[in-house]
């Protein structure tokens, strides 16, 4: 089956619009049962004014309530392409989530947070596709772990889910290999890399709804306009930061150069100072002696 690249925000945009894929995705991460489901999608814009481009960015909220009656905020990222301006907008975007109070049944309140990041580039230090960075209360007097939790510490800290989409292999055994095989960086159908063959078999029945919606995303000629787009645009963004940072790290490798130059004539002027001090004291020696 010929499926689009969920990578893409407009992709991933239809998929966070079923509710049955949203708590199998959440649901299959966090390990529990998802009871019910609300995603809001936050859009917003990015301009590139050099490049003379406007790209729509989507990040997506899920609040969640598990089957033991907890509720949670979900914060789902997308990043295809490591910039250091979009560690930025993760950062501040965190700490915006940190600040807004939630609403659950009409009531105000503050909800636990956990992020899920998406990456389209590989960490060089994690060599697995699917990591879970978790918290431990640890009782530092007596050098054990409490295992209870505690509303005020689970508000002010969280958990993190980072999937690498290029370390994901052809591994189908579990229910969460099923889930990445549609993030699965392989197949595709040509160099753009914005469709793929889908190899495995669909034997659970929320992989087969993913793989159908991912299908027509792919084969529809406007879902695919849409993505081409997408893509498109930030292949220009991405070539811009790639030519300001090699500017940026040209002119840093100049003011080495510049500033190993001046170390440099510093310290000859040094040897010429204790040279000409030494003279003048062998000189000071030789008429003391006269």
């Amino acid at each position: 089956m010929i499926i689009a690249n969920p990578i893409y925000d407009v992709v991933f945009k239809k998929l966070m619009e079923n509710d049955r894929v949203v708590k199998f995705f959440i649901g299959t991460l966090l390990e529990q049962t998802i009871e019910s489901v609300e995603v809001k999608p936050q859009e917003f814009t990015y301009t590139d004014q050099l490049a003379g481009l406007a790209v729509f960015r989507l990040d997506f909220i899920a609040t969640i309530k598990m089957e033991d009656g907890v509720y949670k905020k979900v914060l789902i990222e997308i990043q295809k392409a490591k910039n250091h301006i979009d560690l930025m907008r993760f950062r501040n975007y965190l700490a915006e989530q940190y600040k807004k109070e939630d609403t659950v049944n009409n009531e105000k309140t503050i909800l636990p947070i956990t992020t899920i990041y998406i990456l389209g580039f590989k960490l060089p230090e994690i060599e697995s596709s699917c990591i879970r960075v978790e918290r431990n209360y640890k009782d530092l007097i007596n050098k054990r772990i409490i295992n209870k939790k505690c509303d005020f510490v689970e508000k002010l800290t969280h958990d993190s889910f980072i999937v690498q989409v290029d370390r994901i292999t052809d591994r189908y055994q579990t229910r969460l290999d099923k889930l990445l095989s549609v993030f699965e960086q392989s197949n595709f159908v040509d160099d753009s890399k914005v469709t793929k063959q889908f190899t495995h078999n669909t034997d659970i029945e929320e992989v087969e709804i993913i793989t159908n919606i991912l299908h027509h995303s792919g084969t529809d000629p406007d879902e695919r306009r849409l993505i081409d787009t997408e893509k498109e645009a930030w292949r220009t963004i991405n070539a811009t930061f790639e030519n300001e940072r090699k500017a940026f790290e040209k002119a840093l490798t100049e003011k080495n150069q510049a500033l190993t130059e001046k170390d440099k004539a510093l310290t000859e002027k040094d040897k010429a100072l204790t040279e000409k001090d030494r003279i003048i004291e062998e000189l000071l020696r030789k008429l003391d002696g006269k």
